[in-house]
């Protein structure tokens, strides 16, 4: 797959001290076509498809190191739409979605990392968080009602750095997970507003799609502003070395995909992956069998 562009053009910086806060508002939703034509965009989309199986199955087999890819953005930013398109040559055995949405009673009387947690893929595997942990550190700061809905201790809601720690534990535990064989990419998909407006229109004049209209729709609308300013403390909180964050142009959905597929390819190159290798007792066991299906096939 060959596109003008690199990883690094996405990448959003680790923090440093005293370094000027992230502002999303110069964060590009749009760049050029990476696409030539709507017949370019399959042939790239299908040359990255085929690759990313073939890597998958490099894992799979390696059995070593596995992928965790974390996709966050505002609604109708193409969330859904990338995972399906860049993973729809991915062999389902060897790779698993979860999307979280509102946390049931059980989750919420646990850590904030818990129910994430155990979705964490085995290795060998891809998994693909479609919302996540974050969900803690943006829609639940940006909307101070949903924090205080939470049965927390008085004396951990009231510390001076709460975000700041909840911060630093999700870095963390990125390591720990990094350190474990399991690496994590964060795809944030950066949607203009105008754009948002007019997919959700799309929606409202779609009858097939009438059904992914809410209230909360409108409402995340209304403090758009707010959004944007914890998802850019987010993401200047906790992109590091070990789990960076990618903040990918979304208003052109194709070009989201493309640049997705190849940071996820990638990644995959660049680990230390490959078929196992028989041992002796192994090839015997090969010889072994191939001598006696041969055999078979000249009695018949």
């Amino acid at each position: 797959m060959k596109l003008s562009v690199k990883p690094k053009d996405f990448r959003v910086a680790a923090p440093r001290a005293k370094a000027k806060a992230l502002e999303l508002a110069k964060q590009p939703t749009k760049i050029d076509k990476l696409y030539k034509s709507g017949k370019d965009y399959r042939s790239l989309l299908a040359g990255s498809t085929e690759e990313l199986h073939a890597l998958q199955r490099v894992l799979y087999a390696h059995s070593r190191y596995a992928l965790l890819l974390v996709f966050q953005g505002m609604d109708t930013a193409g969330k859904d739409g990338a995972i399906r398109h860049v993973m729809s040559g991915v062999n389902p055995q060897g790779c698993q979605v979860h999307s979280f949405k509102q946390p049931s009673q059980e989750e919420l009387a646990h850590d904030f990392l818990w129910r994430t947690t155990k979705r964490v893929p085995m290795r060998g595997h891809i998994g693909i968080f479609n919302r996540s942990y974050y969900e803690e550190v943006l829609i639940v700061k940006a909307v101070p009602s949903v924090l205080a809905a939470q049965p927390l201790p008085e004396e951990c809601v009231g510390q001076k750095h709460f975000w700041r720690d909840r911060y630093r534990d999700i870095v963390q535990f990125e390591d720990y997970l990094h350190r474990n064989g399991t690496r994590v990419l964060k795809f944030f998909l950066h949607l203009s507003k105008e754009e948002q407006r007019q997919r959700l229109l799309a929606r409202a004049k779609e009858a097939e799609k009438h059904w992914k209209i809410s209230p909360a729709d409108l409402e995340s609308r209304e403090q758009w502003d707010a959004f944007q300013t914890v998802y850019a403390e987010c993401l200047r909180s906790t992109s590091h070395s070990a789990a960076p964050w990618y903040a990918v142009p979304a208003d052109d959905k194709r070009n989201a995909r493309l640049i997705v597929s190849h940071i996820i390819i990638e990644t995959l190159r660049s680990l230390p992956i490959a078929y196992p290798k028989p041992d002796k007792t192994q090839l015997a066991e090969v010889e072994r069998v191939r001598k006696v299906l041969t055999a078979e096939g000249k009695a018949l």
